[in-house]
């Protein structure tokens, strides 16, 4: 059956106006997309792929990115945005280019920034480049995304041993305080039995010391995002998992009661004055902070070192700090003062402990080239000698607060003791099987402890030198069982 001419026109007007009608009811593939967040979805792939070039600091090209208003004004080159149009914004350009000028640098054998993080940069110019509503564009974006972050709660089970950064004894001798994955954990140390776990923001702790009140300062954080020091006290109570008491150390403040610094990298040491009046950490933004203790004042701050700070220890005479850094060298600060004073350069390698004679003449300090060296601690700063030795980078030194004991731990899989006054060596522990990272003296000076990079915890009794507990410190972690060896059989 054929249509007539005027069917045939009423047909096409009614298709003509369907297909009107549908194309302005299918949005566009940009209209359609979910709404992109700058800070929640653009802002952390910037921070991954570009802050190391343009943050406020480095401002490579003179792009700092580290503001919204910032970013979006460009560089010398004019890396700007383009609102609601990619193609337009120099910026997205250099991120998705295959040129020799690209964002990271080629030329640094950096790796191109992933094309589903590029799409998604791409997405949000195209939807106005906008910025969530309540967030200022001169806000610090790094502390904006630091703000939002949520940690994680540890492993139930580790899965893999946690690396050993950081132990200390309690004040009473019986227990030992070491640091896990977002957690400090809690171990009688005659039984090695696990009794508290203390959930932690910071993903490792790298230092711990008790204060006088029985507070636990612990200074730590994750590994290029972020650093603190907090004080914690572990004698709260908490909710009970069988015999393990959980303490949540990252929002009830009567676990975590003090914040001292909330910095952009880790912290990496700490010390305690011997009045238990001041708190001293250092990091890997190379500042040193000494605060008051209890009121968290922080009375200076000071950066001279032109690498991470590795060390910190306060000088009994309450005059004099004591710092080793990665850039190779020691150095004595006047507090009073608030500025250095003395320089130890003889390591030619980093520096990773620090120690002080009791009458704060003397430092003791050791690092990667293997030696513990003694030198003076006023006038030039002249080596005294060197007092012993490991066979492989010395990693921490560690001394006991009022007694002539100092301790070393070593790449090379032992602890050493020694007599910082007399400057002699005292005894060699083993029963370690791989880096020691961490150690810790007991309040009476009779025990030492130590652990490292396979979760492996050591307590020896220092009189005789032998192990009186090993534990790993991964709550439940189940070494694998060693597959044996079958020998083929002889023809």
């Amino acid at each position: 059956m054929r249509l007539n001419r005027t069917c045939l026109c009423v047909l096409c007007g009614i298709l003509t106006a369907l297909t009107a009608w549908l194309v302005a009811s299918v949005p566009s593939a940009h209209a359609q997309a979910k709404p992109i967040s700058f800070i929640n979805d653009v802002a952390p792939i910037l921070k991954e792929n570009c802050y190391a070039c343009h943050d406020a600091k480095k401002r490579s090209g003179k792009y700092d990115m580290t503001t919204f208003e910032k970013m979006l004004a460009g560089g010398a080159a004019g890396e700007g945005i383009t609102a609601g149009k990619h193609a337009q914004s120099e910026l997205y350009a250099l991120i998705v280019s295959e040129k020799e000028r690209r964002m990271p640098p080629r030329k640094d054998n950096l790796s191109s920034v992933p094309k589903a993080q590029a799409e998604v940069i791409k997405t949000w110019i195209d939807q106005g480049a906008k910025l969530d509503a309540g967030i200022d564009p001169k806000a610090d974006l790094v502390k904006e995304l630091r703000v939002r972050w949520k940690s994680p709660p540890p492993p139930a089970k580790y899965p893999y041993p946690t690396i050993i950064n950081a132990l200390v004894f309690s004040p009473d001798g019986k227990n030992l305080v070491v640091g896990g994955h977002h957690e400090l954990t809690v171990w009688e140390a005659a039984s090695g039995k696990l009794l508290k776990r203390i959930y932690t923001r910071a993903e490792r702790a790298y230092a711990m010391s008790f204060l006088a009140d029985g507070k636990l300062a612990v200074a730590g954080g994750r590994p290029g995002q972020e650093g603190d020091v907090r004080i914690y006290d572990i004698a709260a109570t908490g909710k009970a998992e069988g015999d393990v008491q959980i303490l949540d150390g990252v929002s009830d403040p009567k676990v975590m009661i003090k914040q001292l610094v909330d910095s952009d990298d880790s912290v990496l040491c700490l010390a305690v004055s011997a009045d238990g009046k001041r708190i001293v950490s250092g990091g890997c933004d190379r500042t040193v902070r000494v605060w008051e203790y209890p009121s968290g004042k922080l009375e200076q701050s000071i950066e001279n070192h032109a690498d991470w700070v590795l060390g910190v220890v306060l000088a009994p005479d309450n005059k004099h700090l004591l710092t080793c850094s990665r850039d190779k060298t020691a150095k004595v600060w006047d507090l009073a003062l608030k500025e250095s004073v003395l320089t130890f350069p003889d390591h030619q390698n980093p520096v990773f402990g620090i120690g002080v004679k009791a009458d704060s003449k003397a430092g003791f300090s050791a690092g990667m080239d293997k030696q513990l060296r003694m030198w003076n601690a006023t006038g030039e700063g002249k080596q005294i000698r060197v007092i012993g030795s490991h066979a492989d980078d010395i990693l921490k030194v560690v001394q006991h607060p009022t007694q002539p004991i100092m301790v070393t731990t070593s790449a090379d899989k032992t602890v050493k003791v020694w007599n910082p006054e007399a400057g002699t060596a005292l005894k060699t522990l083993t029963g370690l099987n791989d880096h020691v990272f961490a150690a810790a003296i007991s309040p009476d000076g009779k025990q030492v402890a130590a652990g490292g990079y396979d979760g492996e915890v050591r307590v020896w009794n220092v009189a005789d030198g032998m192990v009186a507990k090993g534990f790993n410190a991964s709550p439940g972690y189940v070494a694998p069982v060693p597959v044996p060896v079958v020998e083929p059989k002889k023809k």
